[in-house]
Order: structure tokens, then C-alpha cells, then sequence
């Protein structure tokens, strides 16, 4: 594998473009893993970014400090290279509940349905589908401790999550992650109006399968089995249930016939990339929305982790359609081309490097991309659209060159 082939040009802002926000509780401690959409028409961006800081008034008593973690917005008028941000108040926000009964919350058909967006609203991916604006999200029952400090989902948890009297399974005794769908009005963002800005639709995975992150859905149905489907792409954290015990994270695609459907027992998964580089050997997953390139083709972002010293970093791959219509790996880069470098980029709260992207969109050309640094802050990189895909289709679909 010739892996001496150049990179493209990748320009990163020299500074974080957003940072935490002393004294703002919800802002306090980290800012980062943002997403980004463009306004057509326009030359607005809007970014929907995590934060999270110490909040007191949902401890309970003999545990730590709750950090729950909230959604911010921001928006720029420059093409990306200055950002306005609202840190009045989160745009976006856990409920908080403590009761088993409070955890529940009307989906977007008017149906309960359980809130699995109570404790922490995560890593935000925009993206457009059938005209609306959606953003995909991870989620937990129950906000986080100083998981920097010590990583056990459970320490801010109430008692009785634990047992098994209550009917929310290893959601609640485990305090899993669980992916989130939110319809999304850009107008009611602009205008502030944040109660007006969200409404839940429903879960996308199912927590009986384990924990589940990194969920984006393709802009547009593909014909899946001569059936027009919604297909996701997800990277469950146990491949058991979805292919063979034991494979390391990896990126699966889901097809249903609605968006409420996903978790259901009938929904169909196939295993679209499993780890096959270094950089990648912890973990795979897609970064962001695909975007399309032509016919059955699209460019997906993809994050891998080596280790706790290599941390997080950011390629690319070409997806097609496969004879029944699910999407296969044409091209896969097999260098990393986006890694942290930069020193506030290498180290925050976590010792681990990260250099990790949740949204991107093209304008006039420039694949213009945000990401999280060191867990802590907000970077900004650019480059350009065709000189990146030229580069990621010198590679079949194992990451070896073409002869």
C-alpha cells in the first residue's frame, strides 16, 4: 500500500473559534464538537455546538457534581471565518428528571415516547431530508460526572436506575448512549426563539442492543431492495445482533421505512466499514451527513481512534451503491488527513489528542469544516471540494493505490 501519495491542502483556523465560557454554567467547562448547515441564498452558517459545566442544582444528594450536557448555537455571515455565539442560554437542553415517570416526552406524531434526551444532548450532526432540516444527536437518561476525571456513566444516576423494576432497561441501568433525532426550524434559531427550534421525533437506536453513537442519515431515500428506504449510517459499540461477536466499533447502515422505525427488531443492518488501519484499530465511524457526488455515489467523513496516545483523527471514503441498493465502500483513504497538531488542538481536559469533525457543508467550492479540539474547543478547517475527492479516489476500497 503506497500511502506517500499528497494531501490535500487542509487549512485549520490558528485559534479555537469558540471556547468554554467562565461563569456561564452551561458553558463553563467544554465547548466543542460542533455541527454546521448553510442557509441557501445566503452566506449564513449555523452551528449547533455541545457544552457542558457544573450544575449544582440537579445534584443529587451523595453523588458528584452533575455535568449534563447541553446544545449552543452560533451562527456567521463570512463564510465560517467569525463566529457569533449565544451563550445567554442553551438552545437545546436536557430535561433533567429525576423520577422514572417524568422521563418520557411527546414525539413529533404526538405519541409518548421515553426522553432519552433527559441527561445529556451530545455531538450534534445538521443535515436536510424530505425538505426539513434534522439534526442527529447522542443521548443519556442521566447527566455525566467529571467523566474527564472518571469515566463511569452511572455516577450521577438515581438509585433506582439501577434495578430492574422500572421498565427502560439497560438504557437507564446503564445510563447508555442512544441516538436522538430533533426536526430542527433555522428561522426560530436566528431569531432566538430556542423553545420553538426543536421538536423530538423519536430514538433511532435501540438500547437493548447496546450503547450507539455516531448516527448520520443520508440527505435523500435510497432504493434499498427495490424499496425507496431511509438509511442510516451508526457504530454501535457491541457488534453483537448486528453481524459477527467481537468486531471492533465499525460502521453499519441501517434501511427503514420511516425515521421512527429504526430501532425496530425488523430493521435491516449491513456492515459498511469495519477498521482496517492503525490510526483506526479502536474504532470507526462516520463524522458527518454524505454528501453526494454523482450518481450512487457519496463522500462520507469518517473518524478513527488508535489509542488513548494517538487519540481521534478524521479521513474520508467514497461510498456506492451495492446491486440491492445498500451502500459498500468504493474508495478508503488509508492515511488519516486531518489530526491534531496544533497545541490547543493536542491536549484539554483529556490527555488524549483529538481532532474530531461533526459537520462540513461546500460553498463556492470549500468543503468548510468544524470539529471539536482536545475535547475542550472549536476548530475550523477548509479545503477544496474536488482536490479532496480526487485524492480519496486514488484508493480502491481496501486503501490500496490503483496500478
Amino acid at each position: 500500500m503506497n500511502t506517500s501519495l499528497p494531501s490535500p491542502a487542509i487549512h485549520y483556523s490558528p485559534h479555537p473559534v469558540l471556547v468554554p465560557q467562565p461563569g456561564v454554567e452551561w458553558a463553563d467547562t467544554m465547548v466543542l464538537n460542533p455541527t454546521v448547515i448553510d442557509e441557501p441564498g445566503t452566506r449564513r452558517l449555523h452551528m449547533l455546538f455541545r457544552a457542558s459545566g457544573p450544575w449544582p442544582q440537579a445534584r443529587i444528594p451523595g453523588k458528584p457534581l452533575p455535568y449534563p450536557i447541553f446544545l449552543g448555537y452560533a451562527h456567521s455571515d463570512d463564510g465560517g471565518r467569525s463566529w457569533e455565539a449565544d451563550f445567554s442560554r442553551p438552545c437545546l437542553a436536557p430535561r433533567l428528571a429525576t423520577a422514572p415517570e417524568a422521563l418520557r416526552i411527546a414525539g413529533r406524531s404526538g405519541n409518548s415516547v421515553v426522553n432519552h434526551a433527559n441527561g445529556c444532548i451530545e455531538d450534534p450532526r445538521l443535515f436536510r431530508l424530505d425538505g426539513k432540516c434534522y439534526v442527529t444527536t447522542a443521548c443519556r437518561l442521566f447527566p455525566a460526572g467529571p467523566y474527564w476525571e472518571k469515566d463511569s456513566p452511572m455516577q450521577c444516576a438515581p438509585d433506582w436506575a439501577a434495578e430492574d423494576a422500572h421498565a427502560l432497561g439497560r438504557a437507564a441501568r446503564e445510563n447508555l448512549t442512544v441516538s436522538v433525532l430533533f426536526e430542527v426550524r433555522l428561522d426560530a434559531l436566528s431569531a432566538g426563539q430556542y423553545d420553538d427550534a426543536f421538536r423530538y421525533v423519536a430514538h433511532l437506536t435501540d438500547p437493548a442492543r447496546g450503547d450507539n453513537r455516531d448516527v448520520v442519515l443520508f440527505p435523500e431515500k435510497l432504493r434499498i431492495e427495490g424499496r425507496e428506504r431511509y438509511v442510516a449510517l451508526h457504530r454501535p459499540k457491541e457488534s453483537d445482533g448486528y453481524c459477527e461477536a467481537g468486531l471492533p466499533p465499525s460502521i453499519f447502515a441501517a434501511a427503514s421505512d420511516s425515521l421512527e422505525e429504526f430501532p425496530a427488531p425488523s430493521t435491516r443492518h449491513r456492515l459498511v466499514a469495519a477498521p482496517l488501519f492503525e490510526w483506526e484499530g479502536d474504532r470507526i465511524g462516520a463524522s458527518w451527513t454524505p454528501i453526494r457526488l454523482g450518481e450512487d455515489e457519496w463522500l462520507l467523513p469518517c473518524h478513527g481512534k488508535q489509542d488513548a496516545k494517538v487519540g481521534y483523527t478524521q479521513s474520508f471514503m467514497i461510498l456506492k451503491t451495492d446491486g440491492d441498493g445498500w451502500p459498500c465502500v468504493a474508495h478508503r483513504c488509508p492515511v488519516r488527513l486531518m489530526f491534531a497538531r496544533q497545541k490547543w488542538e493536542l491536549k484539554g481536559r483529556f490527555p488524549t489528542p483529538c481532532l474530531f469533525t461533526c459537520g462540513g457543508v461546500v460553498l463556492d467550492g470549500e468543503l468548510i469544516m468544524t470539529y471539536g479540539a482536545a475535547d475542550t474547543v472549536c476548530g475550523l478547517a477548509w479545503a477544496n471540494f474536488d482536490e479532496l475527492v480526487r485524492i480519496v479516489r486514488q484508493f480502491d476500497e481496501n486503501g490500496n493505490t490503483y496500478e
